[in-house]
């Protein structure tokens, strides 16, 4: 506030309206206002539409200039005026307003009370951002755990109880619990996504995103694959991670990829183009060679191979066996 009061005092014109704007929101903090309430003040007092976005309590609340609360599915445009709920956050709260350079004086006064006012809402009514404690996300996944342990351990992470959740299943790092939709916090890194369930039903999507997990790949030229899979698109394939366990020797087709792919380089990418997409040409595409460069390489690997890669029975051949292969290095 010492910086802004200092601007204040230097922008006389400006300095009434921030007055305004700071008893505004005082009046609010009094009467105990709502979220949306406070949202609205910011959005009306700027004369531009205000967004709140709390990932870590899944609040989201933008309302337009007339006071009506209207949604948007567009991400907030970095260049916006914005604040933090707390010192070191994230920017929690935008005003929409494009080509500016800088918030203005009064601009930021609206966002610096406004943005205090809130996280004091918050902190009342929802509590202190979840940190994802371990141990609660443990209980929630722990099937053998008492229900009413898990739907406290729940309760503690901030989870809706009313709302379907999933869980991912990273490569590195421990289980998060999120919401069903992903488009807010799309999955990074290799990630198994389970299956939206009820938050008592959650054990069940993290066996399935460790499954899913399984099918993943580095999505290098020697690990060729998906980095994300979903466990509810896998289907019937998710059984395969049953019959191959990772560790145990590959079987014969795998064993035969693994020699053809160190007397060709460029074979298990090549070969998993040709197993993930819907034509030959398309294939060639993805790996950016021409058409009849790839016919050259899959001659050459049918012969190391020992297995033809043309008919529809040897393609099915060869995404099993890379599949399988994912399966037996995860």
């Amino acid at each position: 506030m010492k910086e802004l009061a200092g601007r204040l005092t230097a922008l006389d014109p400006d300095a009434g309206a921030a007055v305004r704007v700071i008893a505004y929101f005082d009046r609010l903090a009094e009467s105990r206002a709502g979220l949306e309430a406070l949202v609205r003040g910011a959005a009306v007092l700027a004369g531009v539409p205000a967004r709140l976005m709390d990932a870590d309590r899944r609040v989201h609340v933008r309302v337009e200039t007339d006071g009506t609360r209207r949604e948007s599915d567009l991400p907030p445009d970095p260049a916006w005026p914005s604040a933090p709920l707390t010192p070191d956050g994230a920017p929690a709260l935008w005003l929409e307003r494009d080509g500016q350079a800088e918030p203005s004086v009064v601009d930021a006064v609206i966002l610096e009370r406004a943005a205090g006012v809130i996280r004091l809402v918050l902190d009342r009514t929802r509590g202190r951002a979840p940190a994802d404690d371990p141990a609660l996300v443990e209980t929630v996944l722990d099937g053998t755990a008492p229900e009413a342990a898990r739907l406290h351990a729940a309760r503690g992470l901030g989870l809706d109880l009313a709302a379907p959740a999933r869980v991912l299943a990273p490569l590195d790092g421990r289980p998060r619990i999120v919401p069903a939709h992903l488009d807010a916090e799309p999955p990074v890194g290799r990630v198994g996504v389970g299956p939206a369930v009820a938050v008592l039903d959650l054990p069940r999507s993290w066996s399935e995103a460790r499954v899913a997990l399984r099918f993943t790949a580095e999505g290098t030229a020697q690990d060729p694959g998906p980095g994300v899979v979903h466990a509810d698109e896998l289907g019937g394939i998710a059984l395969l991670a049953g019959l191959v366990a990772p560790g145990a020797e590959p079987p014969p087709d795998v064993q035969a990829l693994e020699s053809a792919a160190a007397a060709a380089p460029w074979l298990l990418a090549t070969l998993h183009a040709v197993a993930s997409t819907v034509s030959l040409r398309a294939a060639a595409a993805e790996i950016t060679v021409h058409h009849s460069t790839l016919q050259e390489r899959l001659t050459h690997a049918e012969h190391l191979l020992g297995w033809p890669l043309r008919t529809p029975q040897g393609r099915f051949r060869l995404g099993l066996a890379l599949t399988m292969r994912r399966l037996t290095r995860t």
